[in-house]
């Protein structure tokens, strides 16, 4: 049962590191609504905020819209 216990229990923390990632490196999710109300305005085309995104280089992205 201990192997069991292992599996689980680092299934649990690893989802538990995911959703701490989510909530505070998403650009939709806005903790401090004084200074930065809208921080998904301030992401250039180069930054990842995927956490897997397959054959995208975001070095080479250009930006595509305008400034706000």
């Amino acid at each position: 049962l201990i192997p069991l216990f292992m599996i689980i229990g680092s299934g649990g923390v690893g989802a538990a590191l995911y959703l701490m990632r989510l909530a505070v490196f998403n650009p939709d999710v806005s903790w401090d609504k004084k200074n930065n109300p809208e921080p998904w305005n301030k992401l250039s085309p180069s930054d990842q905020y995927k956490f897997y995104s397959v054959n995208v280089d975001y070095s080479r992205l250009k930006k595509d819209r305008p400034d706000f």
